[in-house]
């Protein structure tokens, strides 16, 4: 059996066998000769046209120039077109240049986002990098870091904005017992404060709302109707800034003991006050349960509201641990 060549693979292949030629190559020819392609010679011709039309729109769709040169005499009869990629539209301006030591730090922050993050984007990185050609001088990095986004509703979120496809999902609130169905159109993801944030507009309520992925129940479904792709331009912008402002107004004044974790976290997010520091956040609910789970490190004195629902948090912990009296039902 054939070796079986991985799609990212094949894809570089074709990347540096359209930039090797000046006339371009037909599909017959990138067929039998590019490798990922040839290979798989003896399958349907009907499969290997598909792979490589597909091929072709993926590198477009992450901006590799790939030219189509029909006929002279009719240039619309694309029967025997040939395909190339103008190497001074790929290669990186004359003023531009990595050593092997720099090549080796990109590909391995292209490297560190794991599958199901943003492993697309990490892609289409190195793909970029290693058709440089230039030796990477990897032997410096010793180890690969690895890091997740780990909602798994971010990969479907960010393929539905990048088309411009409704979504819908189940989504549920602090204090409710059932996520409620929400269908929206998904224009930016942020992340603010360590936690990943869609901004979108809700179709029923027919304006711009914020959703935390951490509270999406189930998977994200997208749907068969598009929107108009203007309706993103600045939404993470907004975003980034309404999160802001929700933060600048809710502001929780708390006395931390020194020396300890929630010190060291707290501080660095707050202002100095008279009786400790004062800390904005944006969440109740969320923050919360990070006080909480300091516990004696941290005291709550403002705003009341979360002040009794840390206190809930605390009472819950400790009942679930609290070993039950003789004859007490667990």
């Amino acid at each position: 059996m054939a070796q079986q060549i991985p799609a990212e693979e094949r894809q570089l292949n074709l990347i540096v066998a359209l930039m090797a030629t000046e006339i371009g190559l037909t599909k017959q020819q990138v067929l039998e000769t590019v490798s990922g392609y040839r290979q798989r010679s003896g399958g349907r011709a009907d499969a290997l046209d598909k792979m490589f039309e597909r091929d072709k729109d993926d590198l477009r769709a992450i901006g590799v120039p790939i030219e189509t040169l029909g006929d002279h005499a009719d240039p619309k009869d694309l029967r025997e077109a040939r395909y190339r990629i103008p190497k001074a539209e790929y290669d990186l301006p004359a003023d531009i240049a990595f050593t092997p030591a720099e090549l080796a730090i990109l590909a391995l922050a292209g490297s560190v986002w794991s599958e199901g993050s943003l492993s697309k984007d990490a892609h289409t990185g190195l793909r970029k990098i290693r058709a440089l050609g230039i030796e990477v001088d990897e032997p410096i990095i010793g180890f690969a870091p690895r890091m997740t986004v780990r909602e798994p509703s971010f990969g479907p979120l960010q393929d539905a904005i990048e088309a411009c496809r409704v979504v819908s999902f189940d989504y549920l609130k602090p204090g409710e017992e059932k996520p409620r169905r929400r269908t929206v159109r998904p224009l930016a993801l942020v992340d603010y404060e360590g936690r990943w944030h869609v901004s979108a507009h809700d179709v029923d309520a027919d304006g711009e709302r914020m959703f935390l992925l951490s509270r999406i129940v189930g998977d994200v479904a997208m749907t068969g109707e598009g929107f108009d792709p203007a309706l993103r331009e600045g939404a993470g912008e907004r975003a980034m800034q309404g999160l802001r402002d929700v933060a600048a107004r809710n502001r929780a004044l708390v006395e931390i003991t020194p020396g300890t974790e929630a010190a060291l976290r707290l501080t660095r997010r707050g202002e100095p006050a008279e009786q400790g520091i004062r800390v904005p956040y944006v969440d109740a609910h969320i923050f919360a349960d990070e006080l909480a789970s300091y516990g004696p490190e941290v005291r709550v004195v403002e705003p009341e509201s979360l002040r009794t629902v840390v206190i809930e948090r605390l009472r819950a912990a400790r009942d679930a641990h609290r070993t039950p009296e003789p004859g007490e039902a667990a």
